[in-house]
């Protein structure tokens, strides 16, 4: 199934204000929609790489799908959001930062941060194919349809191979071809 982002920003506060009294999934949501990376990255993190980080500070990964270095910087949003989230935890820092309840220190799995996104999206009524793709998906819409990012910038930030996965990911639609196309020069 073929997921889709979340394009409205109504849509995006209602789920962080659904989140309220889960610190742990509203920190997933955050991250997910402010990092641009993959969900399986998000769930490596462990409590150590993230417990002293600053606004402003680089946290450098290693993406799972790829092997290729990456990083993602600690935004004002996720730095409040961790915060909130550790004073509720027995942070050790071995941990998954995203623990599941099964198990000692295992981390969610992709399938059920699948299983969460629909169940936020159904609850604000927001009829999409969600999945854990939604959040990267999400990052890269508003980067190029809220801040005006060039497809060249967000294909660097997803770490992308080549061009056409980047154009053919962002999914641009008939109707803003035809909009370019009306445009007298």
């Amino acid at each position: 199934m073929k997921v889709e982002p979340i394009t409205d920003v109504k849509s995006i506060k209602s789920i962080k204000k659904l989140l309220h009294d889960s610190p742990r999934n509203k920190l997933l949501f955050i991250m997910g929609v402010n990092t641009g990376l993959r969900v399986q990255d998000i769930l490596a993190l462990r409590i150590s790489d993230v417990k002293h980080a600053n606004v402003g500070d680089r946290i450098v990964i290693r993406e799972k799908k790829t092997g290729k270095e990456n990083v993602f910087m600690i935004n004002k949003e996720i730095k409040e959001t961790l915060d909130d989230y550790l004073k509720t935890i027995e942070a050790k820092d071995d941990h998954f930062l995203f623990k599941s309840r099964k198990g000692l220190n295992s981390p969610l799995t992709t399938y059920a941060v699948t299983m969460y996104v629909q169940d936020w999206c159904d609850a604000i009524n927001l009829h999409i194919n969600a999945g854990a793709h939604t959040l990267r998906k999400t990052w890269c819409y508003h980067q190029r349809k809220t801040f005006g990012t060039s497809w060249e910038v967000i294909a660097k930030r997803l770490n992308h191979s080549s061009p056409s996965i980047t154009r053919r990911y962002i999914g641009v639609k008939e109707e803003e071809v035809e909009e370019v196309l009306m445009k007298s020069i």
